[in-house]
């Protein structure tokens, strides 16, 4: 995969559709004041356990992205060919690896299931849940953040199931702290569709 575009946006390049300034590569820049993450509304609490078979676990495996998403800064769609990023906006890590993190935590919690989200889970899980981060930033027409995942769920039994999960929040202002607050809330909404969507089968099982 070919390394991200940086691209230097004049301010008169986005006042038609936002205040805001681009971006240009972090080498050699001035650290920002903050970063952000992604934290999981569901958490569990101190001393819960889990346990069960290799059978029994889920891998929960870091999503692919596209490249504009593969980096510290948060994309900022301004038309159909033309991508800035957020100014002042710096993720600690990437975002895949931060949603990986939400999504795993999530189903850990609404489901009970055991589940691994290490750097190889491949190793102690039959079942994985896997898939493409396809949108995960600013649309700067509609002031929105979008999380567009495409998850593709293998069991043990070799069954391979797919589906699309969204969340967008609307009327987000173009400012860092907002548009990070906006895209951890939408991160958890698609981690609580995704622990209900992998929550179903078991239920219509014991049913």
């Amino acid at each position: 995969m070919s390394k991200p575009m940086r691209y230097s946006w004049r301010l008169a390049t986005l006042a038609p559709f936002i205040a805001l300034a681009g971006c240009v590569s972090l080498g050699g820049a001035e650290p920002p004041d903050s970063l952000l993450t992604l934290t999981s509304e569901a958490r569990a609490a101190a001393g819960d356990a889990y346990s069960g078979t290799r059978a029994e676990t889920l891998a929960v495996h870091v999503p692919e992205t596209t490249a504009a998403i593969d980096v510290l800064r948060i994309p900022v769609q301004v038309d159909d060919a033309t991508i800035a990023y957020v100014t002042d906006a710096v993720w600690v890590e990437k975002p895949a690896r931060l949603f990986r993190r939400v999504v795993a935590e999530t189903i850990r919690v609404e489901t009970g299931q055991l589940v691994i989200d290490g750097d190889d889970p491949s190793l102690f899980a039959d079942s994985h849940l896997r898939g493409t981060l396809r949108e995960f930033g600013y649309d700067a027409r509609s002031a929105s953040v979008i999380v567009r995942f495409d998850a593709i769920r293998t069991g043990d039994d070799g069954m391979v199931e797919t589906r699309r999960f969204e969340a967008m929040e609307q009327g987000i202002s173009a400012n860092a702290i907002p548009i990070g607050s906006a895209l951890n809330r939408a991160s958890n909404d698609v981690a609580r569709q995704i622990a209900a969507w992998l929550k179903a089968p078991a239920e219509d099982a014991e049913s």
